[in-house]
């Protein structure tokens, strides 16, 4: 597993070297790379041991990270000073997950909220570490940061009065099987990586593009995994340790669930499998998980099957855990727990299931403390805490609505948010770090991003309008991820694409007499990509004329 994975031959996947474009290619494929010139993949030492891709030049990127200080509006910190003047020789510059030193990846900054850390559902977590990587006192001050803080949002630079803007993706990757379409992507906690999941069963890394950080958009090759970690059956779910930093490679791994398969944990430098969980039913079958998620602190697994929840302990693995049913006497949550969220304030974590419907419950014993009504019309799929824990946002699979639910009255919902889901597909959302912008894709490739301030604060069941909405791939858009730190976007696209009546049959069976088609399929348009996007403050202009935007804003109603 780890020679495949670590060297890019698992799923019989490669990364470059073909054409992806076609006539219904959507116009946004990235520059061709110079003559002689190859993409970076995972290098490999005389061991034969996966070293994966490092960043050269780094005496170039530190000058470009000044270059991007001023437009970002990142607080440099005391620690993130000390870790520019590294020695490129160091062994924390020569981590494989290690995209550069970007003025803070390998930190984490958990949000302080009233006196308490906010550990971010896709990520931030608070600052115990219990796999190694000990916090230090001066990365604990320097770490924590005011969500109330006004300088929050100039920190991530997020703007979404224009059209985000495409700096690359991963395209020709997803070409080499057919119909081989994208399940998600997720940033990493540290934000020096992205993760994927497709429909081969392969779990790839992306690096971070060091051209990002000095603005050469123009330069910017396609991106190619340095990763693949190849699962032996379709993957349920797949989720990151909220500790991970590239600084320290004890934390850096990540689960994922297949079916008829344990719970797996991968190294995140080399695609080896660290170490497995096994859950097993009532007869002592091994069973997959549905879902799962770390609790915040990274001491625990939690992971979702019909009408239970178990809970592993991170430094002992195996099949030992703690069994949490959802219903007691006929009474609580069915169906299979589809999808999770932790509370950033209290010690309360949220399921959501395939019967509609989302509940709360106590982190120490798994005490159901409220069940939300069921509004929704499909199993739940996704489901997000705000930055302040007052409200869950929950979205489901046939369903166009997310809700957002106030958890101070728990069953009022107080807006609701329409997108287009017409299929079964787990379509995720995403909120920013201070919780203004909530981004979602739908089936049609279309992008809406909404600003959750201007909902009205007694609105009672209210729809609001997207602020803005964008057509981010020609398939479904079902993955948006939005980077801890940086004005960065990242979407994934792709959907099952089902052969229209007559493609199958044979050739008198789709042709007439007059040998012309009875019937033709309509055109199809398949995107099978991962995207970056630039949603902040644009760099230096260029001279001459700018060039027009990229994409045009969808019609809304």
């Amino acid at each position: 597993m780890s020679d495949s994975a670590g060297s890019g031959e698992s799923g019989g996947v490669t990364g470059a070297g073909q054409d992806a474009e076609a006539d219904n290619e959507p116009p946004h494929q990235a520059p061709p790379l110079p003559d002689g010139e190859r993409l970076e993949v995972a290098e490999t030492s005389d061991e034969g041991v996966p070293t994966s891709a490092k960043r050269p030049r780094i005496s170039e990127e530190e000058q470009e990270l000044e270059q991007l200080d001023k437009p970002v509006k990142m607080q440099e910190t005391p620690a993130q000073a000390g870790l520019l003047q590294k020695d490129p020789a160091s062994p924390a510059q020569r981590e494989p997950l290690q995209c550069g030193d970007n003025g803070g990846v390998g930190e984490e900054v958990p949000v302080s909220v009233g006196g308490e850390e906010e550990c971010r559902q896709n990520g931030d977590g608070g600052l115990d570490a219990p796999l190694g990587g000990e916090v230090k006192p001066e990365e604990e001050h320097d770490s924590i940061r005011s969500a109330d803080s006004p300088s929050e949002g100039q920190r991530l630079g997020l703007d979404f009065t224009q059209n985000p803007q495409m700096l690359t993706g991963s395209w020709t990757e997803y070409s080499n099987v057919p119909e081989n379409y994208l399940k998600g992507c997720k940033w990493a906690p540290d934000g020096s990586c992205i993760l994927t999941n497709s429909a081969d069963n392969v779990l790839r890394l992306y690096n971070l593009p060091p051209e990002i950080y000095s603005y050469n958009w123009d330069m910017l090759p396609e991106m190619s995994p340095v990763l693949r970690m190849a699962e032996g059956d379709t993957i349920y779910d797949y989720c990151w340790y909220p500790k991970m930093s590239s600084l320290d490679a004890d934390t850096c791994f990540l689960a994922s669930s297949s079916r008829d398969n344990p719970v797996h944990v991968w190294d995140a430098f080399y695609g080896e499998v660290r170490a497995s969980f096994r859950p097993y039913n009532h007869l002592d079958e091994l069973t997959a998980a549905h879902s799962l998620c770390f609790s915040p602190d990274g001491t625990q697994l939690y992971c979702g099957f019909d009408k239970t929840v178990r809970v592993f302990y991170t430094e002992r693995p195996g099949r030992d855990c703690e069994e949490r049913p959802t219903v007691v006497k006929k009474q609580g949550q069915s169906g299979i727990i589809s999808c999770f969220g932790f509370s950033p304030c209290q010690s309360v974590y949220a399921c959501g299931s395939y019967s509609r419907c989302a509940g709360l419950y106590s982190c120490q014993d798994g005490t159901l403390l409220a069940l939300l009504p069921t509004r929704h019309h499909g199993g739940l799929t996704h489901l997000l805490f705000s930055p302040d824990g007052n409200y869950l946002y929950t979205g489901g699979r046939k369903d166009p609505e997310i809700l957002c639910w106030d958890l101070r009255e728990p069953g009022k919902v107080v807006f609701s948010l329409k997108r287009n889901v017409a299929t079964n597909q787990r379509i995720y959302f995403d909120l920013d770090l201070s919780g203004r912008y909530l981004l979602s894709g739908n089936t049609e490739g279309v992008v809406s991003v909404w600003d959750t301030l201007t909902a009205p604060p007694d609105a009672n069941e209210e729809l609001l309008q997207p602020q803005l909405r964008f057509q981010a791939h020609w398939d479904c858009t079902n993955g948006v991820s939005i980077h801890p730190f940086m004005p960065l976007l990242a979407t994934s696209s792709g959907q099952r694409q089902f052969p229209w009546p007559g493609e199958s049959e044979g050739d008198s069976a789709s042709e007439d007499e007059g040998g012309e088609a009875v019937m033709s399929p309509p055109e199809v348009r398949q995107d099978n990509a991962l995207s970056l996007w630039w949603a902040g403050p644009l760099g230096p202009a260029p001279e001459g004329d700018p060039e027009p935007p990229l994409v045009q804003p969808a019609d809304t109603d």
